[in-house]
């Protein structure tokens, strides 16, 4: 999913879907069924139920085929391709179902016209938003004020994500630069002391203010000024590219914004309420997994000589060190020098048995014990080494506010980054954590563990 998790534009479009899906299904009722029939079937029948439920396993696999992820939608191939592979798995599915339940089969005549129906519906729709989302003139226009390294990574946010619908008309500086250059294709277009003049030419929603320094030539008056009037929306770009990209850039931070944009004190009873959650996932998670883990003990035993689960320390919450589970994955002598190392993807120390589950995510079955004995949260940053984080503490600002909160067996950088073996990683990851630590929500929570389930499901992100 994109950074702003389920936004307002995500669920609408999951919303239209619907509604064209089970629009469609109903058009397909009254052209195979007529009048007569069609309400016979919706009335008598239960047909409201029954569209309701095929409408609800389309959007269900649209969403595990990341048709709720703009950025797929910059494609307009691989929109098509995955929209029809999707609505074919989503009919497969619903035919199995009615092969075993017949009762909800609304009829085999409508199934075959409303396939090819919904899918030439939902194609028309998705080209549509395809067009309206990369559309030049369509979308917020920002103009950003600074030309440093903040404005410029700000601008590259915004042009990977087009489909967020913000459009970069140019930049303000603050520096000398002379007008009408560009930097990254994106103009110049103006001095600080043009700022309201430019705002009315290229009629300008949002300024984003990308200057690290205000003294001397920021225009604090000018912004104040367009900011009382309500004339355009003024936004620090630590703020903005945050809400884009879903992280918090580390060099852009500033502790004073940090403390005035966190999130509000959580109460008791939310904080008890959200545990009794993580721990229930984790305790329904321990319980469905259980043969799968008995399956795992005994092909670890069988391959390799040595313990079937491999407990390691790792740093959890305000710092405490406790020790984790997970099935071994690794030969015995892994760490034979007694020196921490990075583990990597294709980490060469790894058994046969240990590549498979750990690219399935079966080695961590075993931390649903920790999630139960409160060590961990079933959703969190993930646990480091003591070793690595003495290490990363030193290079990496900000790095050991990780550990405000409690780990998790996954999280917002474990959906949102590949899998990492350097502190230029261990950096990118801290910026989805601080996003999550920030953000952090039982809804977000939610957002993440579908997310995982996909990702568990299709073999993609990191760990």
């Amino acid at each position: 999913m994109n950074a702003n998790k389920f936004s307002l534009r995500t669920i609408g479009l999951l919303f239209a879907d619907a509604a064209i899906i089970y629009g469609g299904i109903i058009l397909a009722l009254y052209l195979r069924l007529g009048i007569e029939g069609s309400e016979y079937q919706l009335n008598e029948n239960n047909g409201w139920l029954k569209i309701t439920l095929a409408t609800v396993v389309c959007t269900l696999i649209f969403y595990f085929y990341d048709l709720y992820d703009y950025t797929v939608m910059t494609n307009r191939r691989e929109l098509m391709l995955r929209l029809v592979q999707a609505l074919g798995i989503a009919w497969a599915l619903l035919a199995l179902l009615f092969y075993f339940a017949p009762p909800l089969l609304i009829g085999r005549g409508v199934s075959v016209i409303s396939v090819p129906l919904v899918l030439v519906l939902l194609l028309g729709w998705r080209v549509l938003i395809h067009y309206l989302t990369g559309h030049p003139e369509i979308g917020e226009k920002i103009l950003v004020v600074g030309t440093g390294p903040s404005a410029r990574e700000t601008a590259e946010a915004v042009l990977e994500r087009r489909d967020a619908g913000y459009r970069i008309v140019g930049f303000v500086t603050e520096n000398g630069l002379k007008p009408n250059t560009k930097i990254d294709d994106i103009g110049i277009l103006g001095t600080t002391d043009e700022l309201e003049g430019i705002v009315k030419t290229e009629k300008v929603d949002r300024i984003v203010i990308a200057v690290r320094e205000r003294r001397g030539t920021f225009p604090t008056e000018t912004l104040l000024k367009m900011s009382l009037a309500g004339d355009v929306n003024i936004e620090e770009c630590t703020s903005f590219f945050e809400r884009v990209t879903g992280k918090v850039h580390v060099d852009m931070l500033r502790p004073s914004w940090l403390i005035f944009a966190g999130r509000g004190r959580e109460t008791r009873i939310k904080a008890v309420f959200r545990e009794a959650i993580h721990r229930g996932l984790a305790l329904v998670g321990l319980l469905l997994s259980l043969p799968l883990a008995l399956v795992t003990a005994v092909l670890i035993k069988l391959e390799s000589k040595g313990p079937v689960f491999y407990k390691q320390e790792r740093v959890g919450k305000n710092g405490r060190i406790f020790r984790v589970i997970k099935f071994r994955s690794m030969r015995t002598d892994a760490e034979k020098e007694g020196v921490p190392i990075w583990a990597t993807a294709d980490d060469d120390r790894t058994t046969r048995v240990g590549r498979v589950i750990r690219k399935i995510r079966v080695d961590e079955i075993p931390q649903f014990w920790n999630i139960l004995k409160g060590e961990m949260s079933f959703v969190g940053p993930r646990p480091e080494r003591p070793h690595f984080v003495a290490q990363l503490a030193e290079e990496i600002p900000f790095y050991e506010h990780r550990h405000l909160v409690a780990p998790g067996l996954t999280g917002w950088a474990q959906i949102k980054y590949p899998y990492g073996a350097s502190v230029e990683d261990a950096r990118q990851k801290l910026q989805y954590d601080l996003y999550y630590i920030k953000n952090q929500s039982l809804a977000l929570d939610l957002v993440i563990v579908f997310e995982t389930v996909k990702t568990v499901l299709f073999g993609k992100g990191g760990r």
